[in-house]
């Protein structure tokens, strides 16, 4: 087995498909303080989707999930897109997101301490419409050349785990149509072993973003997404992604 590759996995389902009762059960936080947590920690792959794109523009013909991980935000897009896309660099996340999407639901393990845990199952979200959705692995930077163009580009928390992120964002116009949406949603947290600090933004990132896509997207609204990551009972990540919204020209 190969533990950590299964923990990442089993700790991206429960981020993705885990209530706000299933990702904080057995917590100290439950008696110190969890009540602070506004619920919007606990729907950040939905929010991505239904609280930044304008969705009553739709439905929409095609729609491109970049950075999926485990699916939760692809199948939000399949209720108002007729096909959906979406991509991860990652085998496993792939399989489990294309497991979900044929068995409905899909087992998975929550952490207690170390590898001790309990089995929850991740679900299908109701109203997403799975046959509407390809999964498959690929790299954001170095995408195919046959994807086409889209009514909706996705990409949450990704940006600032890539190499060369500037790779990606040259492809981006080619990627969305003229009127189509695209949304960005980043921590920001630049770091080293995933970005050499050359290809890292030297000011702010939503700066960045305006110098390299102002020549063919015009920015619509910015959100600060919060959301809560948890490892095990005792350790929990919480982070704001703020994700912003282009209109291409």
């Amino acid at each position: 087995m190969n533990y950590e590759a299964d923990r990442i996995l089993n700790t991206y389902l429960l981020f993705h498909y885990g209530t706000r009762e299933e990702i904080l059960a057995g917590s100290s936080l439950e008696g110190i303080g969890a009540a602070s947590f506004s619920d919007a920690c606990f729907r950040f792959p939905v929010a991505t989707v239904t609280d930044t794109f304008d969705l009553e523009k739709g439905p929409f013909s095609r729609a491109l999930d970049l950075g999926c991980a485990v699916g939760r935000s692809s199948f939000e897009l399949s209720k108002v897109a007729g096909e959906v896309i979406g991509i991860d660099f990652s085998q496993s996340f792939i399989e489990a997101a294309a497991r979900l999407g044929m068995d409905q639901t899909l087992r998975y393990r929550r952490y207690s301490e170390s590898h001790l845990g309990d089995d929850l199952f991740a679900s299908v979200p109701a109203d997403s419409i799975p046959e509407r959705i390809r999964f498959q692995v690929g790299d954001a930077m170095n995408l195919p050349s046959d994807l086409g163009s889209f009514d909706l580009v996705h990409a949450a928390n990704l940006l600032c785990r890539l190499s060369e992120p500037l790779r990606l964002l040259k492809r981006l116009p080619d990627l969305v149509k003229p009127g189509g949406q695209l949304v960005l949603a980043t921590p920001a947290t630049w770091l080293e072993e995933f970005t050499p600090t050359e290809y890292q933004p030297e000011g702010l990132t939503l700066d960045y973003l305006e110098t390299q896509l102002s020549s063919d997207f015009d920015r619509q609204t910015v959100t600060e997404l919060p959301f809560l990551i948890r490892d095990h009972q005792r350790k929990f990540q919480i982070s704001t992604s703020q994700a912003s919204l282009w209109i291409r020209r």
